[in-house]
């Protein structure tokens, strides 16, 4: 597997932002904030039911829009949005781990968590929490597509 060492960012309740629960076309359980919105939802199922209205999305004032429940396998599944990136839908979002690990190592009381990306294309992920440090080592399966050299005149 590969790893990454990720700064953790504790996300925070917020109140629901104009255009999230329409812009999902659900309404969350819980919003909370880190770098990005965090919706959480009752069901996998209902997350993977969500068809986002991206224009609306663009409207919200953070980096994106990540949505997570309890996982039917993984200990929680998510979604992530960031249309004014150019991304309708991220398959696999390192990044929004960083903010959904240490809410869910919270919730599930444990700082190793299976979670899946249940995206289209979609992908598992393992995420070991580190508080004392500040960080998410998050390590998944990874293909080698393109090998190359870089040469810099010195």
């Amino acid at each position: 597997m590969l790893e990454m060492d990720f700064p953790l960012y504790m996300p925070k309740l917020s109140v629901m932002p104009d255009y999230l629960a329409e812009g999902l076309g659900k309404t969350p359980v819980t919003v909370l904030e880190a770098q990005d919105y965090i919706a959480v939802y009752d069901s996998e199922e209902t997350l993977r039911s969500i068809v986002p209205n991206q224009m609306l999305l663009n409207r919200l004032g953070l980096r994106g829009v990540s949505v997570t429940a309890l996982g039917d396998k993984a200990d929680f599944v998510s979604r992530f949005f960031a249309p004014k990136f150019g991304i309708p839908e991220d398959p696999v979002t390192g990044s929004a781990h960083c903010e959904l690990a240490p809410y869910w190592a919270d919730r599930l009381n444990k700082n190793i968590l299976n979670a899946a990306q249940v995206s289209k294309r979609g992908g598992e992920i393992l995420c070991r929490v580190e508080r004392e440090k500040g960080r998410v080592i998050i390590s998944g399966r990874a293909v080698i597509f393109m090998e190359g050299e870089i040469y810099l005149p010195l």
